[in-house]
């Protein structure tokens, strides 16, 4: 009976609404938008797993970013979730002729550790699915817009 009453006074989960994949254009060539978007990626730091420009597709290991940031893992009743986020990009690039270049960036994330609010330990379980602010991709973006006017 104690434990019928506590569960129904916990608070439920509420998952952000996820957006969609972010889709640009840059108005360079392939070969200076993939250049651009190399550069812009190792002065983030961001760990690579794979580059493969035959197919133009560039995906990040996991890296951990404070929610808020890049990533937004939602609430439980109405204290937002803080602490930290597992979070991994993958890019397409795609030549657009004489358009330029298509750029997607997709992204995944949940928490790696998390408290309700600001007050409290962090904790690892359970893990929530985040999703993204839109922040890194649109920084991104512009790193990229910005290198190949130079």
């Amino acid at each position: 009976m104690v434990l019928g009453l506590a569960a129904g006074c916990s608070r439920p989960y509420v998952a952000p609404l996820s957006p969609p994949p972010l889709r640009e254009q840059v108005a360079a060539s392939y070969e200076t938008t993939w250049r651009a978007l190399i550069g812009a990626l190792a002065r983030e730091n961001i760990p690579l797993r794979v580059v493969a420009k035959d197919s133009g597709v560039i995906a990040s290991d996991d890296f951990t970013t404070p929610i808020g940031a890049y990533a937004d893992c939602g609430r439980i009743g109405d204290t937002i979730l803080e602490g930290e986020a597992l979070v991994n990009f993958t890019v397409f690039v795609q030549s657009a002729g004489s358009n330029g270049t298509e750029v997607q960036i997709n992204a995944k994330m949940r928490t790696q550790a998390h408290r309700k609010g600001s007050s409290g330990k962090l904790r690892p379980n359970p893990v929530y699915p985040c999703v993204s602010t839109g922040r890194w991709e649109s920084n991104l973006v512009d790193a990229v817009r910005q290198a190949v006017r130079q």
